[in-house]
């Protein structure tokens, strides 16, 4: 690759690339709470939209928001930055977990990530069925077409202790009981979160996070977001596109989606030169959320870089003007 047009190249990119996420951020916190998702989330997307404008490159978002029922969506097919030689592929929340940020609970987030072109898998608006653990495990470990139990074993083995040991991250949802009471028979524990799969997800890449592994359905965009930070550090996962209507079926038709049934690994889904920044708006298992004391505010990030498969955390303190908002933006 041309280290001019290397991510990972020039470190300050890293830098703004967080800048990115601690304004959507911040802008988010400030309707956390209030129990108002759209206006939450409108603010955390017209927040990104402006802090991306100030971004020397050449941006494609590949995965973003899909518009429906957003007051201010960065969607797929955009073009943001503000112009350069850098031509980079981008896929971004503003605000994952809106629910979480309306009603003051855990696990909500920003997070952006940054590939070079092509790097990034398309998908279309649907469901992902996921596992996913963190670094430093033998290839495969785990399988989506495994039972549960199976997956736990392997996972025990290859960490040299027992499934009792293990703990594994689950979506509250009605649709992974059977999944949540297996996980239990088999001895493991489980950790239920309400919103944010990204998050669960992220917890495997961090021991003290509690989480060795992640497994359920969630967003077919948030899969891909997250692989992109399993992919940057050695993690695994396993996606597989959810298609349950004939709208599923043309949405995917609509993308070259062949295989509907086809498991993807986090490389299928995020490869290149990676760069992957997440800031907290809610305290969650990895990230404290957004904490403003008048005029001053305090975000907490984890940036990514696959060139050296680095995990960073960031802690920042921000100058905010009347209305909340970054005095400098980026």
């Amino acid at each position: 690759m041309d280290k001019a047009h290397s991510l990972g190249g020039p470190r300050n990119l890293a830098v703004v690339t967080v800048h990115v996420t601690e304004a959507a951020a911040l802008a988010a916190a400030a309707w956390m709470g209030r129990g108002d998702e759209q206006a939450a989330d409108g603010a955390a997307a017209t927040a990104m939209c402006k802090a991306l404008s100030q971004m020397e490159l050449e941006g494609r978002v590949v995965i973003g928001e899909f518009g429906d029922g957003h007051l201010a969506a960065i969607c797929p097919g955009d073009r943001v930055g503000a112009g350069g030689t850098l031509r980079v592929d981008v896929a971004l929340t503003p605000l994952e977990g809106i629910t979480a940020c309306a009603k003051g609970t855990a696990n909500a987030l920003s997070v952006m990530a940054m590939t070079n072109e092509g790097g990034f898998l398309a998908v279309p608006d649907v469901y992902m069925e996921k596992i996913a653990v963190g670094p430093g495990l033998p290839e495969g470990i785990v399988d989506l077409d495994a039972e549960p139990e199976v997956n736990l074993r392997h996972l025990a083995e290859a960490r040299g202790g027992q499934v009792g040991d293990l703990t594994v991250c689950i979506l509250d949802r009605p649709r992974h009981e059977e999944r949540i009471w297996r996980v239990r028979e088999a001895g493991a524990r489980v950790m239920l979160i309400a919103d944010g799969d990204v998050s669960g997800i992220l917890a495997t890449l961090e021991p003290k996070s509690g989480v060795d592994m992640y497994m359920g359905i969630g967003g077919a965009a948030q899969g891909v977001l997250a692989a992109a930070a399993l992919s940057g550090v050695g993690g695994q996962m396993q996606g597989r596109l959810l298609l349950r209507t004939n709208e599923d079926h043309a949405k995917a038709r609509a993308l070259d989606i062949a295989d509907p049934n086809r498991k993807y690994t986090a490389e299928d889904m995020a490869h290149g030169d990676i760069l992957f920044a997440a800031t907290g708006v809610t305290r969650g298992t990895l990230l404290t959320g957004v904490q403003r004391t008048g005029r001053q505010a305090q975000t907490h990030s984890l940036v990514i870089r696959s060139s050296t498969k680095t995990l960073r955390y960031l802690n920042s303190r921000h100058q905010l003007d009347a209305d909340g908002a970054l005095i400098s933006g980026v």
